[in-house]
């Protein structure tokens, strides 16, 4: 897989190599796995920000819930599951 270099302060890459040999892993996948944990983050944050903007709209916010309603019945209609 190709890399590329990244500048760190000291104190960050001090961190950087303490978490790596705590968790017994490589600096690069500690490193790759905080930026996938950041990356959910701020995609909950996003989604978040965005209901709650849609909220704020009465109508927009109505048509949801009948939706969510629709797909209560769905799941309630009867059919046994495999």
């Amino acid at each position: 897989m190709p890399t590329t270099t990244v500048r760190l302060s000291e104190e960050t890459h001090r961190i950087l190599r303490k978490l790596a040999a705590d968790q017994g892993t490589t600096m690069t996948e500690v490193l790759q796995q905080a930026v996938e944990q950041l990356r959910r983050q701020v995609m909950l944050e996003q989604a978040s920000a965005q209901y709650a903007a849609l909220r704020q709209d009465p109508k927009a916010w109505a048509e949801v819930l009948a939706e969510r309603k629709l797909f209560e019945q769905a799941i309630a209609d009867g059919v046994a599951e495999e």
